[in-house]
């Protein structure tokens, strides 16, 4: 593990965050910087990872009372409550494997037993498949509730529920 500083996201991060998010855009979604105020107004939380100084991931998490128009948001919102939902999560590639993903979710984890949240749910991709996105979640105990198509039925998605 790196020394890393979890913190909130800064507007002054918002350049890197979407550039770290166009080498994934394939794994997420497209997002310029006014769809990430869009998404970090809208997020209960936003956390960036820094090392020495560098912003190498992010996390960007709704409750389950946002009023975010989003299908996978949307799934699970008809079928349960106190959740958090991750709507993107990305590291950069320069620090892939060295564990920046797993703090980001132990600081997710700890921030939702610390408000009473009792779910954290989250999507990936399985047409075209994901399995490094898989094998992460698997790791932090999620299991999957559903699927659904969406972009037309070009894509395929897990819907994954962890129980805190």
């Amino acid at each position: 593990m790196v020394n890393m500083i979890c913190r909130d996201m800064l507007e002054s991060d918002f350049d890197t965050v979407v550039q770290l998010n166009d080498v994934e855009v394939r794994q997420t979604s497209e997002m310029n910087r006014a769809r990430l105020q869009q998404l970090v107004d809208l997020s209960s939380y936003h956390k960036a990872a820094v090392v020495d100084g560098r912003l190498v991931a992010f996390l960007l998490a709704m409750s389950d009372d946002a009023h975010y128009i989003n299908d996978n948001f949307n799934w699970f919102a008809t079928r349960m409550t106190n959740f958090l939902y991750v709507d993107r999560i990305v590291v950069s590639t320069d620090f892939a494997g060295r564990k920046i993903g797993n703090a980001l979710y132990a600081d997710l984890f700890q921030t939702a037993l610390n408000n009473g949240v009792e779910h954290i749910v989250c999507e990936y991709n399985v047409e075209p498949p994901n399995p490094v996105s898989k094998a992460f979640h698997d790791k932090w105990g999620f299991r999957e509730v559903g699927t659904q198509w969406l972009l037309g039925g070009t894509k395929r998605v897990s819907l994954q529920v962890a129980r805190l």
